[in-house]
């Protein structure tokens, strides 16, 4: 059930529905997550059914307010606490060590758990009449594409959301920057909507990006994931063309997300979209683009990495994962031939 709109009624009638142990997906300015009461196990079970994800794959909390972080870890470090200060409400999401008060079953049974503060009205005017913390990963399918509307959720995951709150389309469009915050040596876990240039800037100190701890497990982090039912192909800007070329030859339904200096007259493809040259709207409309290839009848999308500069860095990371073969961890090699690409 989608609402249009989320004026009080509705808020409310979410609450009731996450009291009861049910499914609320809500806008944040990331993507619209799948909410339920962070306390509740049962509700937290039915999270990673619905979506089919593994239960040691964490979730992250939302909170309303910086004030309430207390309630939800063991300390904030100082780092920790100049970083929420600044970005929040916003994509930032902080690993800390969890207080007793979230259960296992949010955090994948480790000691640590993600949480943030979103910067939706929708999202924190639900978190303020609920009154608690809200456990919500993407409302999507487990390593999909992720939902930027209601539609999309809608789509995705039907009846087995109890309620939609329709907040529009996100206006950030790439998940949270995850940061472990376990401790003053801070490092960025997952790129994400806030550039690690701007938490530098922030802190007036580097902060390194490092490979997920074995102990501090994130959203986001398997190989393969945000991919549409096409295959994701990455190619360089130069080969674009050539590489469009082949595939059609070989008759796959072809799809090119063109970098925005390219003229979309210089190729033929099924579908072809252009990205904007701003890469704030780029990230907005990254998950639009892949979902819009799927619904062209697209089954093999070409594109090329943008700048990795600002929040260039999460698009690519987004789009590197999309590309991955499903269910591996190998590294995908693209064909590099006419007969390769045909076998393929």
């Amino acid at each position: 059930m989608v609402r249009e709109s989320s004026p009080t009624h509705d808020i409310m009638r979410a609450v009731q529905v996450l009291r009861s142990g049910g499914l609320v997906a809500f806008p944040t300015e990331t993507v619209y997550g799948l909410g339920a009461d962070a306390e509740n196990g049962t509700a937290i079970k039915r999270i990673f059914t619905t979506k089919g994800r593994p239960t040691t794959h964490p979730l992250i909390i939302h909170v309303g307010s910086l004030d309430e972080l207390s309630t939800w870890v063991e300390k904030v470090p100082a780092a920790a606490r100049a970083l929420a200060e600044h970005f929040w409400p916003g994509p930032l999401s902080l690993v800390l060590q969890r207080s007793r008060r979230v259960p296992l079953a949010v955090t994948g049974g480790l000691e640590t758990v993600a949480v943030r503060v979103p910067a939706h009205p929708v999202a924190l005017a639900l978190l303020r009449a609920f009154g608690g913390a809200i456990a919500a990963p993407s409302a999507n399918h487990f390593g999909c594409v992720s939902p930027t509307t209601a539609c999309h959720v809608q789509s995705d995951l039907g009846d087995a959301v109890d309620l939609v709150l329709d907040g529009g389309l996100c206006n950030v469009g790439v998940e949270s920057t995850i940061v472990d915050a376990t401790s003053e040596e801070l490092c960025i876990l997952r790129p994400g909507g806030v550039a690690r240039e701007d938490l530098e800037h922030a802190l007036g100190r580097a902060i390194p990006e490092k490979q997920t701890k074995a102990s501090v497990r994130v959203p986001g982090s398997h190989r393969s994931h945000y991919a549409p039912r096409a295959q994701v192909i990455l190619v360089d800007p130069s080969r674009l063309i050539d590489e469009a070329h082949r595939l059609t030859s070989c008759g796959y339904q072809v799809g090119i997300l063109l970098p925005h200096d390219i003229a979309p007259d210089s190729v033929a493809a099924r579908k072809i979209l252009q990205a904007p040259e701003s890469l704030t709207d780029y990230a907005q409309m990254l998950y639009q683009f892949l979902r819009e290839f799927d619904r062209s009848g697209c089954n093999r999308v070409i594109a090329s990495l943008p700048s990795e500069e600002g929040v260039g860095v999460a698009i690519a990371d987004r789009l590197r994962r999309a590309a991955e073969p499903r269910g591996t961890i190998k590294t995908f090699k693209l064909p590099q031939t006419l007969e390769e690409l045909c076998k393929s």
